[in-house]
């Protein structure tokens, strides 16, 4: 009988707590709400409108682009696939890994050759067109002999130098004979001081004979078509340029 009049007291206690509590807190919110306005609760702070940029312009650049791309066959790689399908095509081999071997090692090879194709054809140039000093001493006679002669103008049988260059085929070599026989002749007989510094013209305006002067003139054009012009050599030219050149030296 006692229990149950402590559990009344109990809930009547509690009950009578939550009444005032309550009406506590209404009462604060009442004076709370009383103190503000509706200005002072609404916020008219104008707010500032933010754009952003296409971000996905910005970040386009392949630095960016995190997934993997295959790369596909350049030119080079699909010929020697295409040489070496028909390798194995022509020679049976039925394996393509040995057929793109041996295309690869004919590709080396054919490289090779063409270096030293380039190469022989870049000495053969600098050695003045004649490329046989790979096989002998014969080119170091032709091209190094020639300012030899000039510098030993006096001393130089060119009659002997005229036969050889003539057995060996040699026209435009025997014209260059030619003249420097015809420079010496002159020389010799003091119509002109032979300096090697000199041209052709300086030699021109030394000859005080009008008619030989003509001759040196027509001589030297020939010389100068024939030797520097390098042009192809008739049997007829060539005849006609021996005996003109013959006849002025015997004239002197």
């Amino acid at each position: 009988m006692n229990k149950l009049l402590y559990i009344f007291l109990f809930f009547f206690c509690l009950n009578t707590f939550g009444q005032d509590s309550l009406s506590v807190a209404k009462t604060d919110s009442v004076t709370v709400a009383s103190k503000f306005s509706e200005k002072d609760i609404i916020d008219s702070t104008k707010i500032k409108e933010r754009s952003f940029s296409n971000f996905k312009e910005k970040y386009s650049d392949s630095s960016f682009d995190y997934e993997p791309k295959s790369k596909g066959k350049s030119a080079w790689e699909r010929f020697k696939e295409w040489l070496a399908y028909w390798y194995n095509k022509i020679f049976s081999l039925g394996n393509d890994e040995a057929s793109m071997s041996a295309v690869e090692l004919i590709l080396k090879i054919l490289a090779v050759i063409v270096i030293l194709f380039v190469i022989y054809l870049i000495v053969k140039a600098i050695m003045n067109d004649e490329g046989q000093w790979i096989f002998g001493k014969s080119s170091d006679k032709k091209v190094i002999h020639y300012d030899e002669i000039e510098k030993n103008l006096h001393l130089v049988d060119f009659e002997k130098l005229i036969k050889e260059a003539v057995k060996s085929g040699e026209n435009r070599l025997v014209i260059r004979y030619y003249y420097l026989w015809l420079l010496k002749e002159l020389a010799s007989k003091e119509i002109i001081e032979w300096d090697i510094e000199k041209t052709n013209s300086d030699y021109l305006y030394e000859i005080k004979n009008e008619k030989l002067r003509n001759d040196f003139a027509y001589l030297s054009y020939l010389y100068n078509y024939i030797w520097y012009g390098e042009f192809e050599l008739g049997e007829e030219t060539f005849s006609q340029a021996i005996q003109s050149f013959e006849k002025t030296i015997k004239t002197l």
